[in-house]
């Protein structure tokens, strides 16, 4: 979050509101921003927030109540605020998301965590175009991406730059799902645009997609079985009755984005600005079960993957290796499991224990034998006592 003091350097004309409007889709452009739309700030989401806090479908993310006054009206947060300018980055793949679904040995990594943390990306090109804005317009501002209490999407909504669609990401006619957001904050008074309408009709593809049935109601997303939530946010272990349904989904899932048919809409050409890593297009289970945390964060250390941490992460890549029991590779990946039995970790421990019931069941009892005198931790201790979920 940044505030700039509001100056205007004397050698430049002022613009009228028409040209600051084009100036900033120009600029925005400039900066890689495939969408500039600007709405009023004084919305208020309250209602609509309430209800899904209420209901429970936060999971943990405890952040959402603390601060739901803020995060549901721009003037809460920032009392001098006049508009909101949303802004939209294309990151669409530029292969099929879904491919490496099938490669049970292999890790599946969402397409926005495969190349750099899109929040280092974006922060610097937010402020690079606010402080361009209050050199030629004055004001003040300040710039969020995704780690303020903002509420991005509705925001985007209606400015204009998509519509929430009925999995809940905002969906662009000119570019699909795949779409970084980014919010300026500005005491300027500037002309806004019209909002998006809703365009999904009878379509609910992205609602039958969902491996883990997160969606209650079109529209509406339980965290606390969405598959994103779980392997990023969640911090303890993964409810027994979901870890199947994750498949090698070890950080986030793009299965509800990628079956939209609004995608065939997206522009190609996205000039790669944030490309791919080639290591993170389908890495090997067996080889992230041997990073180690100096490891991890040196293989990961621009990516958003680093923020999960690596005992969470290493809690997915196990999860992932258990539902891995019909590969080839199933008896190595049983090996490079067993290492991470005796992990500090509880949850590292647990997962483990799970994953090596469903990759070996001898295995799996010779193991408990020799760990069950000794474990303390009562999460644990109920891995090693459950029956049964082996594939």
């Amino acid at each position: 979050m940044d505030q700039k003091p509001g100056r205007r350097k004397g050698n430049l004309r002022k613009l009228s509101p028409a040209e600051l409007k084009n100036w900033l889709t120009i600029e925005a452009r400039a900066q890689g921003f495939e969408l500039c739309r600007i709405t009023h700030a004084d919305h208020d989401f309250s209602a609509p927030l309430e209800g899904w806090l209420s209901a429970g479908y936060a999971g943990s993310m405890g952040w959402m109540e603390e601060r739901k006054a803020v995060r549901a009206a721009p003037r809460e947060l920032w009392p001098d605020v006049k508009s909101v300018i949303a802004l939209g980055l294309n990151y669409g793949p530029d292969s099929d998301p879904l491919a490496t679904l099938d490669q049970p040995e292999r890790a599946t990594l969402s397409v926005y965590a495969r190349g750099r943390d899109y929040h280092d990306v974006i922060k610097g090109k937010l402020k690079h175009l606010a402080q361009g804005l209050v050199v030629r317009a004055g004001g003040n501002v300040k710039v969020f991406v995704d780690t303020a209490p903002v509420m991005e999407k509705p925001l985007a909504q209606a400015a204009g730059i998509g519509w929430q669609g009925k999995h809940s990401v905002v969906i662009s006619r000119s570019h699909g799902n795949w779409l970084f957001l980014g919010i300026i904050y500005t005491t300027l008074l500037l002309e806004p645009d019209a909002p998006e309408v809703d365009h999904c009709g009878s379509c609910n593809r992205c609602l039958t997609a969902c491996p883990t049935n997160a969606f209650p109601a079109p529209y509406v997303l339980d965290s606390r079985r969405c598959i994103s939530y779980l392997t990023i946010e969640h911090a303890g272990p993964i409810d027994r009755e979901l870890r199947s349904l994750m498949g090698n989904r070890v950080f986030g899932c793009d299965d509800c984005l990628a079956v939209c048919p609004w995608n065939k809409f997206a522009v190609e050409g996205r000039e790669a600005k944030l490309a791919a890593r080639d290591e993170n297009r389908a890495p090997d289970l067996a080889q992230l079960l041997a990073l180690d945390e100096p490891a991890f964060r040196q293989r990961f250390v621009a990516s958003p993957i680093k923020r999960t941490g690596h005992a969470r992460f290493l809690r997915n890549v196990l999860i992932a290796a258990g539902n891995a029991a019909k590969s080839p590779a199933a008896s190595q990946l049983a090996l490079s499991v067993r290492a991470h039995l005796s992990a500090a970790d509880p949850v590292v421990r647990g997962a483990a224990v799970w994953a090596l019931q469903q990759l070996d069941q001898q295995a799996f009892a010779n193991a408990r034998e020799m760990a069950l005198p000794t474990e303390t931790d009562t999460s644990v201790r109920a891995e090693w006592l459950a029956e049964g979920n082996s594939t």
